[in-house]
């Protein structure tokens, strides 16, 4: 009698927890008897996958036909089931993101199967249409394409960090949703920050003359960098800037928000400034970059422009303590910021290099609630994201946020770039990636009732 009251209770609790959680049930349902490519590989890869692993995407190899996923079958099963791909750094069990690309147990099973048993190809016309994905662009069609000067790399060249410069004139003031730079070489960009110049039309008679790009190795001084790009007026002011217009990480998606939020005002007479294009290690060949930048035009002007802070290095708040990593330890840092006034965070971008461990960010309103933000538990230098929150996330006056980070200067991290470990630290903002930053970049804008409802997913 026990035995049996407790099977029913079991049974009861199941029955309750499926209720709950009806995708999750259906998530554990048993796997096909016969996996095939076709019949559930195929669809899995489409909608996780290809988004970069295809031709002419950001991956270094394609997965759309049946030949070339089972070539790589064995290690495609190790890397879902490691969590190693898709790539996506960020805990979805702490915060959810617009975007987020995490693969089901069951997905993740079905591939793992699917390796093991041969990698059977199945009936052909059971094949699902692949996607269809934009060209030169994460997002869709640009309106207008501007290239970035061509710059040639010499085979075994180590960081480049260079300032560029990318005029455009055009036929009346406008506005734009976004603004996107498309890596011509993805082997050899590492990351853009980017502003915009805007002139007033009778200041400044070409925007074209001047330098396009000055390598800052060389020109150590930012005002002579200026001058020989020809960023003066002509009367030797300076116009106004824009800050963070136009930026790049490994993986990042270009991002499109609600109609009035975020976007920009672009001038007849313009540039962009690429005030830290960085280009990493070539390998054995010399190498040509020829990247370019592409706008999507709005007729809604931005009526909630967006705005910017960061904690941590050179930001609004000090690394405590000091970003000096010795060699052969770990150190865990931090950085806390209260914010003057009601906030509505719509992305975040936490930046760390090689030797980051992990990553935590959150906030702690004035009644001591805390407020999630962000979680990394496995850093990867190589995708770095800007997180955008899937609604608004209101931050009250007087809170704190916190980003706490993991340093691992030992010779057990795989990405120690040096061996043996050797000291490490933060130069003053060094972008190379051998030294060290703790930053926690916070794109937000001032508060307004209702914002915490409004979704950022355009795809809804």
């Amino acid at each position: 009698m026990l035995l049996k009251r407790t099977i029913i209770r079991l049974n009861l609790l199941l029955a309750f927890s499926c209720s709950l959680s009806y995708s999750a049930c259906k998530n554990e349902k048993r796997l096909p008897d016969r996996v095939t490519f076709t019949e559930h590989v195929a669809p899995i890869l489409y909608a996780n996958c290809t988004i970069c692993h295809r031709p002419n995407g950001a991956a270094h190899f394609s997965l759309v036909t049946y030949t070339e996923a089972k070539n790589y079958a064995p290690a495609i099963a190790y890397v879902v089931g490691q969590h190693i791909m898709p790539p996506w750094p960020a805990d979805p069990h702490y915060t959810e993101f617009v975007g987020q690309r995490i693969m089901t147990d069951r997905d993740i099973k079905i591939l793992e199967k699917w390796a093991q048993d041969g990698a059977e190809e199945g009936p052909k016309d059971k094949l699902p249409n692949l996607p269809a994905y934009p060209v030169g662009s994460t997002i869709g069609t640009p309106d207008m394409r501007i290239p970035v000067q061509p710059y040639f790399l010499k085979a075994y060249s180590g960081d480049r960090f260079l300032l560029v410069k990318v005029p455009f004139e055009l036929p009346r003031d406008t506005f734009a949703s976004l603004i996107e730079f498309v890596p011509g070489n993805k082997n050899v960009v590492h990351h853009v920050n980017g502003d915009m110049i805007k002139y007033e039309f009778d200041k400044k008679k070409d925007v074209f003359a001047g330098a396009r790009a000055v390598d800052m190795v060389e020109d150590t001084t930012i005002i002579h960098a200026f001058e020989k790009l020809g960023l003066p007026n002509d009367d030797g002011s300076y116009p106004v800037l824009q800050k963070s217009v136009v930026n790049y990480l490994p993986g990042a998606f270009g991002q499109q928000y609600p109609d009035g939020i975020g976007g920009y005002f672009l001038p007849r007479k313009g540039a962009f400034l690429l005030n830290d294009l960085h280009y990493g290690f070539t390998s054995k060949e010399d190498v040509w970059d020829s990247s370019y930048i592409n706008i999507f035009f709005s007729k809604t002007p931005p009526s909630r422009p967006m705005q910017e802070f960061q904690l941590g290095t050179l930001g609004v708040s000090p690394v405590e303590p000091d970003l000096i990593i010795q060699p052969n330890t770990i150190k865990h840092v931090s950085s806390h910021f209260t914010v003057p006034f009601d906030i509505s965070i719509v992305t975040v971008n936490p930046h760390m290099h090689l030797i980051g461990k992990s990553f935590k960010a959150y906030a702690v309103n004035p009644n001591g609630d805390t407020i999630r933000l962000i979680s990394i538990p496995r850093w990867d230098f190589n995708w770095q994201y800007f997180y955008t929150f899937k609604k608004m996330v209101k931050i009250p006056k007087g809170s704190t946020i916190t980003a706490e980070g993991i340093y691992d200067n030992t010779s057990n991290n795989p990405n120690n770039p040096f061996n043996p470990p050797q000291l490490v630290r933060d130069r003053n903002g060094s972008m190379k990636s051998t030294d060290e930053m703790f930053q926690f970049i916070i794109s937000y804008l001032p508060y307004q009732p209702g914002d915490e409802n409004i979704s950022l997913d355009r795809k809804q």
